[in-house]
Parts: C-alpha cells; sequence; structure tokens
C-alpha cells in the first residue's frame, strides 16, 4: 500500500513532467489509484520520487580533494523523461551500422478507434498480438509470387500508444529492407524501390491474423463483432535507405508521450483548478499550436501509455533480429552483389559511448561513485545534479 504526502504548491516557469507529477501526482493516485493498473501506480510513484531525498542518494569522493558529495537518485523508470538521457542516440548508432544498401519502407499497422477502449483493458495481450500479426501478414503476403515469392523477410517494429495530442492511438511502426533472401537462403530478391506490399491484402490478413490471436487467447467474445468488418489501416511509405526513417523512430525508442520542453505554463484559477497548457501539432500541419487541459486530464492522458512491466515495445523479426542465421556482414555484402553494386570491407570499432565524468564543484575534480545510500542515513550535503547523468 502506497503512502502519499501532498507536496506544497508552487509555480513553475519552465515546469517539467516530475514537477507536474509533484504538484498534482499525490492527489491524483488518492483519488484514482483503485482504477489504475499497478504498473501506472508504479510509474507515478516513481516520476514523483525521482532525483528527490525520498529516493535516496548516490555517495562520490572527490579524487584531488577528498570530499564526499551525495546525489539524489534517478528512479530509472522507462517512462520517466529525466531517465532517458543518450539511450536513444546509442540505439540510433547501433541501427544504422546494420543498415543494408537497399531502399526502406515504413509499414505502419493501426487498430479501429473503437478497439482502443478493449485495448486499454487488455493492453498486455493486444500489443503483443499487434506485433505477431503484422508481422505475419507480411511474412505471408511476401511469400506470395506475385511478390517478392520468398518470407525470409527482416524489420525492425517500434510501438506507439499516443497521439499529437496525448490521445491513445496505438500503433506499430516497422523499418523493413526493400527485399527478402530467397528461398534457397543465399540470394536476394529485391522489391521495387517505391513498391513493397499492396496495403489493401495487408490489411486484410492482418485482420484476420489479430482475429485469430484473440481467439485463442480467449478473448474474442468481449470483442464487438462488427470490428471485424470494417477496414484495418495499414500505410506502407518509401523512406529511401532507411537513415531518415531510423532517425525518425529512435527518439520514440526510448521517449515518453510527450517531452518536457512541449510544457510551456501551469496556472490556478480563482475556483482553485489547476491547469496545464502544452504544444502539439496538427496532422497535416507544421506549427505547432497550444492546448489546455485540467492537471487531472494532463496526468490520465500521459499514464494511459505506461506500458506493462517487462514488455518490449521495440521487436526485431527476420533477419533483423540478433539471432539470425544470417549475419549483418554476409547479408550486406549478399543485397550489394545481387545489386551490382561495389562492396567496401571497412574495420570498424566497436561501438562504445562516452560519458562525461561528474565533477566536483569545488575543485573540478573527477568524482569517484561509493554506492547508494538511503536518505535517512546520509547527513552530505546534496551535489546540484544535471538531467544529462544517469544515477539510476
Amino acid at each position: 500500500m502506497y503512502k502519499y504526502v501532498a507536496t506544497p504548491v508552487r509555480c513553475y516557469d519552465k515546469p517539467t513532467i516530475n514537477d507536474l507529477f509533484r504538484l498534482f501526482g499525490a492527489e491524483y493516485l488518492k483519488k484514482y489509484s483503485g482504477r489504475m493498473s499497478s504498473d501506472q501506480v508504479k510509474a507515478a510513484v516513481s516520476i514523483m520520487n525521482c532525483r528527490t531525498e525520498k529516493a535516496g542518494s548516490v555517495v562520490y569522493r572527490c579524487q584531488l580533494c577528498d570530499t564526499l558529495h551525495r546525489v539524489p537518485k534517478s528512479c530509472g523508470n522507462r517512462h520517466c523523461p529525466t531517465c532517458q538521457g543518450g539511450k536513444a542516440k546509442q540505439w540510433l548508432a547501433e541501427q544504422q551500422l546494420r543498415l543494408l544498401p537497399c531502399s526502406y519502407f515504413m509499414m505502419t499497422f493501426t487498430v479501429p478507434s473503437q478497439f482502443r477502449t478493449f485495448m486499454r483493458s487488455h493492453p498486455k495481450e493486444c500489443y503483443k498480438a499487434l506485433f505477431q500479426a503484422a508481422t505475419e501478414a507480411m511474412f505471408k503476403l511476401a511469400k506470395d509470387l506475385k511478390y517478392l515469392g520468398s518470407a525470409n523477410l527482416g524489420m525492425t517494429g517500434v510501438l506507439h500508444t499516443w497521439g499529437r495530442d496525448l490521445s491513445y492511438n496505438p500503433h506499430v511502426h516497422f523499418i523493413v529492407p526493400g527485399g527478402a533472401i530467397g528461398q534457397d537462403g543465399v540470394s536476394w530478391i529485391s522489391s521495387s524501390e517505391k513498391f513493397f506490399l499492396p496495403v489493401k491484402a495487408l490489411s486484410k490478413i492482418y485482420r484476420a491474423k489479430y482475429k485469430a490471436i484473440m481467439k485463442r487467447r480467449g478473448l474474442l467474445d468481449q470483442i464487438p463483432k462488427e470490428l471485424w468488418s470494417q477496414p484495418w489501416n495499414v500505410n506502407s511509405k518509401a523512406v529511401g535507405d532507411g537513415r531518415a526513417s531510423l532517425r525518425y523512430l529512435a527518439p520514440y525508442v526510448f521517449r515518453v508521450a510527450i517531452g518536457n520542453y512541449r510544457i510551456k505554463r501551469v496556472w490556478k484559477e480563482s475556483c482553485g483548478q489547476w491547469w496545464v497548457e502544452f504544444t502539439y501539432r496538427p496532422k497535416g500541419e507544421r506549427m505547432y499550436r497550444p492546448m489546455q487541459v485540467r492537471s487531472e486530464e494532463f496526468l490520465r492522458r500521459f499514464l494511459v501509455h505506461i506500458l506493462p512491466t517487462g514488455f518490449q515495445k521495440v521487436r526485431h523479426f527476420g533477419f533483423m533480429h540478433k539471432r539470425s542465421k544470417w549475419k549483418p556482414r554476409w547479408l550486406s555484402m549478399l543485397v550489394t552483389v545481387s545489386r551490382g553494386l561495389v562492396y567496401e570491407l571497412m574495420v570498424m570499432p566497436d561501438l562504445v559511448v562516452e560519458r562525461k565524468p561528474m565533477c566536483c564543484p569545488k575543485c573540478g575534480g573527477e568524482l569517484t561513485c561509493l554506492g547508494f545510500v538511503p536518505a535517512s542515513q546520509c547527513e552530505l550535503p546534496i551535489v546540484p545534479q544535471k538531467p544529462t547523468v544517469d544515477t539510476s
């Protein structure tokens, strides 16, 4: 049972997500925790306590002046915007090293809006089915001789659950190389640079696969029958060599539903109601527009995107899987030779993302980590911590 302590109301010039949870989170949990999942409650409490004295501290010693310092510990929750650091940059660099010399496609699979209420109450089963139904549909259609004639595809999928205005809109983006490994396992079949698979046929197969998965899991009777007669939207877009699409997806891999930079202001009406203003970009427009919602509504919209514990929002399939029998270097050489290109063998060092060491605020010396200490057991002064430092 969680104990909630109300935080004194303060106004912030540039509020962050963590600030909003500290302002309104305790009251929200008192009011709605009975309707929330355990994952949502856990995430809310973690975000509220992140880098505060309640989370405990990490103790450091300066190598020059031997002074001890303590830094408030990060919560480490993947839904906390403060704790992501440079993970997206590292993921992007790793994926770019695996790009093949061919055209790429962005395949997007969504569900009807009437199905979202059911998905919200069964997130783990429905999100997993979204990945499974979409990949099985692509494998089946690619095997048709009218298209590629082989099901040996490769793809990377990233789950998104939010719309531009924080609304609940679950969908999966797949980055797919334009081609497949032949049935013999040693040849490459290229697709057109502008066309991969027909989306109308793919939509029907995708819907049928999803229905079959729900039936196997005993959930089909809880879903309105009319959903299976509606079109399930699938979109295919040629994205060139794949670098631009990876740069588009990379921030979403480790980013939460909304970034701190989009929170503009928080204010209180004379009646006592708090409001939050954030910006969003309407579909088809380039300019960001402001949106104002009540504080409770903002937290509700944020928490609906909390994923089940242990659920992987990024998944690799086919020859893009790390355990695939087709190794990236061999596959890159195969695609190059098959397309009549010139293959250059380059020796690349292992990817290492360097972190800047923490420095002593007194003398500038490098700090050495000594370990974690609960807040009640440490009386050392707190060292101001920059958001880029991860103490999770």
